[in-house]
């Protein structure tokens, strides 16, 4: 039993209030937009290249149907997840603050499917490349939150030999709770997902991570693996940021990815819990990705749970659905507290990398003031990435961008450890957020 195996971790890290208490314990519910409501579909909900419409102003859809995608590779379609009518196409703001191109639909209410929904009994007689389409076609994306496109991350080069397909399960962020829920309620559903993946990356064996504040989870996947010599569950510490997909492969496996790097160059391919569970859905039921699981939580909320989400609802809509509010929230955030963007308008749709949403109480969203560094070490000694966060807020201060990347700055995975370790509460993460995202801009223009 895994209370007897050995518990997995990576070097630094911290250890947060989970303050996943709210939401848990509570059974995943499924929300339905109502009748009349607008549905909104941002044509990039993805890395990579923006999709473009296939549909056009009052158009009718059907549940199932592609209304959006690219002839780029890296790029995945999007599906309509209700049936109606094309209200209009007009660029909308996004549950990250960007105003992206989006597809409006007017929810009829009676949910009628697309003919090209249908259910497969087998993948057995499916092809490598035949489950890559199929992948493609769903729109399925990494719903950790990064948002890769599944098919391209399930696609390595040929020279690229991967031995470990990792089921990143540890949920490390505090507050959210989908994929606790998910591991509990559909384990059987994540196992038989792997086995596809399996089919797809041959000669590799699975495993599925799970920190070990997570018992019951635990517990059901081993069952769900019994039988399945291949498939192994990997219990971890509750550590942050053990979700990380570096953190979680050097855990796991002992490879360190290296600078610039990503698993696959340590052989090693890393998929969310959740969107395991999509590519069993769409193999055997032809469904795309069109729901979501979320946390909404926070002390600000009425009824704190996850909530099985059409995508493309409204948050407000959302939220009036889970009961309301018993409070104003004084910070809204979508994500975690430690990664997540704060937003300023609940008029936003939940999109393919929507995790959870807190609604914060004064108390919870309160951040002391910002004080003088004392030198003390402390996000040096914690980075799990291990920089120098202070080094690189100096060169920050000097407006210097060569600097930032010649002392490994790219390297940040923007975890916010050094931010929240820090006894004088510097702003570190938030600024070296901030231009990473200028120098990437840079390199990228350079290449072309």
């Amino acid at each position: 039993m895994w209370k007897k195996a050995p518990v997995l971790s990576f070097k630094r890290g911290i250890y947060p209030n989970e303050q996943k208490q709210y939401t848990e314990n509570v059974p995943i519910n499924y929300l339905l937009p109502t009748a009349g409501s607008e549905v909104i579909f941002p044509v990039l909900m993805h890395l990579g290249a923006p999709c473009k419409p296939l549909v056009e102003k009052g158009q009718k859809v059907l549940v199932g149907e592609k209304i959006a995608d690219s002839e780029a590779f890296v790029c995945a379609p999007i599906h309509s997840s209700v049936s109606g009518t094309v209200k209009e196409i007009r660029p909308h703001l996004t549950v990250v603050g960007t105003i992206v191109n989006s597809i409006i639909i007017e929810n009829d209410g009676e949910l009628t499917e697309h003919e090209s929904i249908k259910k497969r009994e087998s993948y057995d007689d499916l092809s490598r490349e035949q489950i890559l389409q199929i992948i493609r076609e769903a729109g399925i994306v990494g719903l950790g939150g990064a948002g890769f496109p599944t098919h391209v991350k399930l696609s390595p080069p040929p020279e690229k030999k991967i031995d470990s397909v990792i089921v990143n399960g540890c949920e490390c962020e505090p507050y959210l709770t989908t994929d606790n829920r998910v591991m509990i309620e559909e384990s059987d559903r994540i196992v038989t997902g792997l086995k596809i993946i399996l089919k797809v990356i041959q000669n590799a064996r699975g495993f599925i991570a799970v920190e070990n504040n997570k018992p019951e989870a635990i517990e059901s996947l081993e069952k769900a693996c019994a039988g399945n010599p291949n498939i192994k569950v990997v219990v971890l510490k509750t550590k942050y940021p053990q979700g990380c997909e570096k953190q979680l492969v050097n855990a796991i496996t002992k490879r360190e990815v290296p600078s610039g790097g990503i698993p696959i160059d340590v052989g090693c391919v890393v998929n969310n819990v959740d969107t395991v569970i999509a590519i069993h859905r769409t193999i055997f039921r032809g469904r795309p990705l069109m729901r979501k699981v979320v946390t909404l939580t926070g002390g600000a909320i009425r009824n704190p749970g996850n909530y099985k989400a059409r995508i493309g609802t409204k948050l407000n809509d959302l939220v009036e659905l889970a009961g309301g509010f018993k409070s104003n929230p004084e910070k809204i955030v979508v994500g975690g507290p430690m990664m997540g963007t704060a937003i300023f308008d609940t008029d936003v749709p939940i999109v393919k990398t929507t995790s959870g949403v807190l609604f914060l109480t004064e108390e919870e969203a309160h951040i002391p003031p910002e004080r003088n560094c004392i030198r003390c070490g402390s996000c040096v000694e914690h980075c799990p990435t291990g920089l120098i966060p202070t080094e690189l807020n100096a060169d920050i201060l000097k407006e210097d961008g060569e600097a930032f990347v010649k002392h490994n700055g790219l390297d940040c995975i923007e975890c916010g450890s050094c931010s929240y370790i820090c006894p004088a509460k510097r702003r570190l993460s938030q600024a070296i957020r901030t231009i990473r995202r200028v120098e990437l801009a840079k390199l990228k223009s350079k290449s072309g």
